[in-house]
């Protein structure tokens, strides 16, 4: 018995659903939306601009790391739309922190910690099941891009 590992909580999966309501992008706490060098380059392109200037107007050095800006007042990722358009002005390129939400590793530390990202997530435990193998493809994700 001393072997035996512990299941996770969420092993029987979990119920989310995206209503694209933004919450997840919003404040009013201050936190990082952490973005890889290449998927630096992936939004760069996007919005037709060079890494530099990207890095100039959208994001901030944080230790030898990047994130992406918030809005000063609310504390909302600089592309999160406002009023009716609450959408990602960037959905395409979002960087893997977004894609990967709400499996994050703090909200699956527990079932208490899961309840309480609900709060502020209406699509989680909603609609479809993930089952838990999916969560930890998702949970495990670094890179959303094809291979080169």
């Amino acid at each position: 018995m001393a072997n035996e590992k512990k299941q996770p909580w969420y092993i029987g999966g979990l119920h989310f659903e995206c209503t694209g309501c933004g919450s997840c992008c919003a404040g009013p706490e201050e936190g990082y939306i952490w973005i890889t060098g290449p998927e630096v380059e992936f939004l760069a392109k996007h919005l037709g601009m060079t890494v530099e200037q990207l890095r100039s107007e959208y994001l901030k050095r944080v230790g030898n790391r990047w994130s992406i800006i918030e809005e000063p007042k609310s504390k909302d990722c600089i592309f999160l739309g406002d009023g009716e358009n609450r959408g990602c002005a960037v959905y395409p390129v979002r960087p893997n922190q977004c894609r990967t939400w709400p499996f994050w590793n703090s909200n699956l530390n527990s079932q208490y910690a899961w309840n309480m990202a609900g709060m502020k997530c209406p699509g989680i435990n909603r609609g479809r099941v993930y089952t838990f193998d999916q969560i930890e493809t998702i949970r495990k994700q670094r890179k959303w891009w094809p291979d080169e």
